[in-house]
């Protein structure tokens, strides 16, 4: 697996072997890119289930300022801290070990009004889609001043998520084979 464009162009990441990561498309993660490039630009950025961080990563590679990774997976951790560090980039990196929907809420807390220009990425393993639901819900409760302006939930094509979660409203939905993007703005 390689970043696709920006600072980190074409380097390789670490990646984890077997089934316990489902790393997004190559094609995929252009697209999505190529939606978010007029707001990534000193970005915070939340990387729910990271997975390898390869998302994170390519946030980071295209001007975010930070990247909160979030993954309660050892093996993925693991990815994710030697992807940071092979890349130089622990002073715009928090990797937090642990489970999304516990955290979720302490997390946008801590970041405080940061998340305000803020862009959260979510990506739950299929077998938990019950998990896009409740932290969607979640990040919808939080405060304007504590809650994200952009969500984009990857999820199997297959699901059909609301329209709406509180004020976050669904603006767009990409689909590529098996997957999708949906797009959720305050």
């Amino acid at each position: 697996m390689r970043v696709i464009a920006g600072e980190f162009r074409s380097r390789r990441l670490a990646s984890v072997p077997g089934l316990e990561t489902r790393p997004t498309p190559d094609r995929l993660r252009e697209s999505l890119f190529n939606i978010l490039a007029p707001r990534i630009e000193g970005a915070v950025f939340v990387d729910l289930y990271a997975g390898t961080g390869a998302v994170g990563i390519e946030a980071l590679s295209r001007g975010a300022s930070k990247v909160i990774f979030i993954e309660q997976g050892r093996a993925a951790l693991q990815a994710i801290r030697e992807n940071v560090r092979a890349l130089g980039v622990a002073d715009r990196s928090e990797v937090r070990p642990g489970k999304v929907t516990a955290m979720i809420d302490r997390v946008i807390d801590q970041i405080g009004d940061q998340i305000g220009a803020g862009i959260v990425f979510l990506d739950p393993p299929y077998d938990r889609e019950a998990e896009y639901e409740l932290v969607l819900e979640k990040l919808a409760r939080r405060p304007p001043e504590l809650a994200p302006r952009l969500v984009i939930a990857q999820h199997s094509a297959r699901l059909v998520l609301k329209e709406a979660y509180g004020p976050l409203h669904r603006t767009r939905v990409v689909k590529q084979g098996d997957n999708a993007l949906s797009v959720y703005e305050r």
